[in-house]
């Protein structure tokens, strides 16, 4: 009701996103290019499109073959200015996202917060020895860097054709914004999606010929994992389901289809959890949740014994193309 009383906002909001997009196009507005590999991950949504999933995608593939580093906002952390994250980290000091980096891969790349970009990246280049690839996290309406390669996700139960902006919709500028990304990943999709589906999704997308579409899709574990144990799915009793998303609705069908049964406690995206919050789970035989949530509740050792997640991945229809475009452009 709020977002329909809202509509008359939307205009101004749309002409004021647009009208900034086109003085950085005209460079009025300055954004700094820089003469190492800068690669975004980000959207045109509020949320839900599955950004941690691609960093993670793109962390794999390439660190290996580059020394690596990533640089999120670190929303809602409870720190200001350049932190680097160490063995002192929480999803306090360095926000959620971020902590599930560093927790996963701390002794492969450089984990980093700044909501000043420039910053961030001048800091990181100072390290020694300094990184050769960042990654931006949810940068890309953060336009003050000009990264050398957007790559812009959008979900398949929330394509942003068929949005519009804030506050009445979800997007956070007009869709003509999605002409500055290199690659377009729908992400979500049903694995069975048809080549007439792809096909009038791209047709719908009306991007530039140069721009490349792939599909991607969620693979879900077989177990759910804490730091001390391992259960399978399938031997799993009734549970709850705790989650702090944007959007639950594809965890929640998956586990749904694995005729598992469980009660689903749902908060905002990137919910702080209260000492209430934990009192009630404590009470609770089991709780299953998203690995983003678990590195906020896991800090609690109320429940050690009872909290576990459920590992993902992405996969993308034509990988082999998608990882030479991006390392193509790192080469």
């Amino acid at each position: 009701m709020i977002r329909i009383i809202l509509f008359p906002i939307v205009p101004i909001y749309y002409l004021v996103t647009w009208l900034r997009n086109k003085l950085y196009d005209a460079e009025i507005k300055s954004s700094k290019s820089y003469n190492f590999p800068i690669i975004c991950v980000g959207n045109l949504s509020t949320g839900g499109t599955g950004k941690t999933p691609m960093v993670e995608y793109l962390i794999r593939l390439l660190k290996d073959e580059k020394r690596l580093a990533t640089l999120s906002r670190g929303y809602k952390r409870k720190t200001d200015g350049f932190i680097l994250a160490d063995e002192n980290a929480t999803t306090d000091s360095i926000g959620d996202e971020p902590f599930q980096f560093y927790n996963k891969f701390k002794n492969e790349i450089s984990v980093a917060v700044d909501s000043n970009r420039q910053n961030g990246i001048v800091r990181l280049r100072s390290l020694d020895p300094k990184p050769e690839v960042v990654l931006l996290d949810d940068a890309f309406q953060h336009r003050k860097v000009k990264a050398g390669f957007n790559v812009l996700l959008t979900a398949y139960n929330n394509l942003y054709y068929n949005d519009i902006v804030l506050p009445t919709g979800n997007l956070r500028e007009p869709q003509s914004g999605a002409k500055r990304a290199d690659i377009v990943v729908v992400t979500k999709c049903r694995k069975d999606l048809s080549e007439v589906e792809k096909s009038k999704i791209i047709s719908e997308l009306k991007l530039r010929n140069t721009q490349k579409v792939f599909f991607s899709y969620i693979e879900y574990a077989e177990t759910v994992m804490s730091e001390f144990d391992t259960l399978e799915l399938a031997t799993l009793p009734k549970f709850t389901l705790v989650t702090g998303i944007a959007d639950a609705k594809p965890l929640v069908d998956f586990l749904a289809y694995k005729g598992l049964h469980f009660d689903h406690l749902e908060y905002n995206d990137h919910y702080n959890f209260k000492t209430s919050d934990i009192e009630f789970l404590a009470t609770k035989p089991l709780v299953i949740t998203t690995e983003k949530d678990y590195v906020r509740l896991s800090n609690d050792g109320r429940l050690n014994d009872k909290l576990y997640f459920l590992p993902i991945q992405i996969a993308i229809d034509q990988s082999e193309v998608f990882d030479a475009a991006v390392k193509s452009f790192i080469d």
